[in-house]
C-alpha cells in the first residue's frame, strides 16, 4: 500500500531534522579532546566526515 503524500512529507521533515541534530551534536563533540571521544566510543575522523555545524543559541 502506497503512503499518502502527507505521510511522505512528514517522514522527510523528520529525516531532515535528524540530520540537522546529528550535525549539531557532532559539532559539540568535536570540542572534546581525543581521549574523551575515545571514552565515548567516537572517532574525530568519523565525525568530521559526517559533518558538523554550530548554532548561535
Amino acid at each position: 500500500m502506497a503512503k499518502n503524500i502527507f505521510r511522505t512529507a512528514f517522514d522527510r521533515v523528520i529525516e531532515a531534522r535528524e540530520r540537522q541534530v546529528r550535525r549539531y551534536v557532532n559539532g559539540a563533540l568535536l570540542s572534546f579532546d581525543d581521549e574523551t571521544l575515545k571514552t565515548l566510543g567516537r572517532r574525530r575522523e568519523d565525525m568530521v566526515r559526517e559533518g558538523s555545524s554550530s548554532f548561535p543559541f
